[in-house]
């Protein structure tokens, strides 16, 4: 039976109450602003986290990547199409991937960096893992994996295993969306393919990287064609070819970012970029969109958290740790 934007109601109306409690720029800045860490760590204790004052920055990550795993876990249960949340997930079943190939060539053990957030249990990654099964794993994401490992043996080289798992990764979140059956999906793995073509084109360019080295990075699905990215390098220009779109700040700063300047501002307006796509799901009374919107925004309230928590805990100056904060869904 097919899924109905009524069949969100309850679950959206859930989420819309907890979103009143998320953190918001203006608590951002309070903890920024905070005397010491164990008082910026209780502000953020107000937004449904445990208190963190008292901890190391490994107590800060477990505690950060926990969280996401109940929410995760909790919405598995409630939500009406689990595809919507697969789309949040999925990264962290190909992050569990890299960390276990790379592991296996280099003979460490790794599995303490694994993340509880992805669909396919860390317990079982590793049994796959152990028995060469690893084609068992469902989806894109076992015929991937298998690959990547035999292209790391055979190379030697991470970085190609990586970008064959990131064109996984990215064909298989737009199963996911064509799946759903949802404008609102498609347009978001479009922003987010596009974005992560764009982050590949600028820091390929200042690596002095060929274009053939260019087109293994690059990842399908985003509104901007790989050729046009290609494009972007040997003939229009990365601004030229982003022009109109959400990422085309971006772009402009990539540009500059080639020319020597640096990436974070760049970096910055990537995130946001996809950050004010998702912002339009608060206009959205119901159904997926609400859910997504969410999801993204939690990812963008953990990212914000870990930095301020962290920083401070490390002496950071207020200023920088302010200056490359991303926009945030609250």
């Amino acid at each position: 039976m097919s899924v109905k934007k009524e069949d969100y109601l309850y679950l959206s109306s859930l989420l819309r109450a907890r979103e009143i409690h998320m953190l918001s720029r203006d608590r951002a800045e309070r903890m920024l602003d905070a005397p010491n860490y164990e008082d910026c760590a209780k502000l953020l204790a107000e937004c449904g986290y445990e208190d963190m004052s008292g901890f190391t920055i490994k107590q800060i990550e477990d505690s950060l990547s926990a969280h996401r795993a109940e929410v995760f876990h909790e919405l598995e249960g409630l939500i009406p199409d689990v595809g919507a949340l697969d789309l949040f997930r999925l990264k962290y079943d190909y992050h569990n991937v890299k960390v276990l190939i790379k592991a296996e060539a280099q003979n460490r053990d790794d599995s303490s960096l694994l993340s509880e957030s992805a669909k396919v249990e860390p317990e079982v990654l590793l049994k796959r893992m152990r028995e060469e099964k690893l084609r068992d794993l469902p989806g894109q994401l076992g015929h991937a994996a298998e690959e990547a490992r035999a292209l790391l043996a055979r190379s030697g080289n991470p970085q190609l295993a990586d970008f064959l798992l990131d064109k996984a990764y990215f064909a298989q979140l737009h199963e996911i969306a064509e799946d759903l059956d949802s404008d609102f999906a498609r347009g978001y793995v479009e922003v987010l393919a596009d974005a992560t073509n764009l982050r590949s084109a600028v820091r390929i360019q200042r690596m002095g990287k060929d274009i053939g080295y260019l087109r293994e990075a690059l990842v399908p699905g985003g509104s901007v064609s790989e050729e046009r990215v290609v494009a972007g390098l040997t003939s229009e220009g990365l601004a030229a070819v982003y022009a109109g779109g959400p990422l085309e700040k971006a772009a402009q700063l990539g540009a500059d970012a080639v020319s020597g300047g640096l990436l974070t501002q760049f970096e910055l307006a990537c995130d946001n970029a996809v950050a004010g796509y998702l912002s339009d799901a608060r206009r959205a009374s119901f159904g997926d969109e609400c859910v997504l919107g969410y999801l993204a925004g939690m990812e963008s309230e953990l990212t914000a958290a870990r930095m301020i928590l962290t920083g401070r805990l490390a002496g950071v100056p207020s200023d920088t740790v302010r200056e490359r904060l991303r926009d945030l869904y609250a």
